[in-house]
């Protein structure tokens, strides 16, 4: 359990890292996707749907949560 709370805390910590939208939703859909293939995997709702559905959910996190730039 220890292992897994590590990986959470990880996971979090590097979540979306980018600047424009674009890097966000490539690096949240892939933080998304590898965190849902282990959640997938260990709850029993298989690897390949905890994948996608970790993979869409960090991708919209990531573009959604992009930082407007400020023009000065």
């Amino acid at each position: 359990m220890t292992k897994y709370i590590a990986l959470a805390a990880i996971l979090v910590g590097v979540t979306a890292c980018g600047d424009t939208w674009g890097q966000r939703a490539v690096t949240g859909g892939a933080i998304g996707a590898g965190s849902g293939a282990v959640i997938g995997g260990v709850t029993g709702l298989g690897v390949l749907p905890g994948a996608l559905i970790g993979g869409a959910v960090g991708a919209g996190a990531g573009a959604a949560t992009t930082p407007q730039r400020r023009y000065y």
